[in-house]
């Protein structure tokens, strides 16, 4: 399984954004992994949807996730609690709850690969304190 960041949604449902190509792409290639994605972040896409697009793409990218298109488990029973000390651990960029949702699903399931367009964020937050994210939706930037 995939990590999927708020951008890599927002990018593949929006054919304005500068990354939809590139999302589009992306999410062929790696269809066949799956992704994995929070709670936080579905709350980010659907409301940034609506404000950028409008309500339409928002329903429709919800009706994709509960299709199947991604999984999105329950969070751990600590996680407001890793949440918070995450969020204080990186407040200079600062980290908001999305994030730290992912930071927090990517230690569960031992995996830090990531569909992002966050490159500074995701370049320098660590799960398990010290792995760095893999991101393969924009490598080489």
């Amino acid at each position: 399984m995939i990590l999927a960041d708020s951008g890599f949604w927002i990018a593949l449902g929006n054919k304005r954004d500068r990354h939809h190509t590139v999302a589009c792409a992306a999410a062929k290639r790696w269809a066949g992994e799956g992704f994995v994605s929070t709670w936080p972040v579905l709350t980010e896409v659907t409301h940034l949807l609506t404000a950028r697009i409008g309500i339409n793409q928002a329903l429709d990218f919800m009706d994709a996730i509960a299709q199947g298109a991604c999984e999105v488990p329950p969070p751990p029973e600590n996680a407001l609690a890793h949440a918070a000390a995450l969020m204080r651990r990186y407040r200079d960029l600062p980290m908001d709850l999305a994030d730290a949702s992912l930071v927090i699903l990517a230690e569960e399931l031992n995996e830090g690969r990531i569909l992002s367009t966050d490159l500074r964020d995701f370049s320098g937050y660590r799960w398990k304190n010290r792995q760095p994210f893999v991101n393969l939706l924009l490598p080489d930037w």
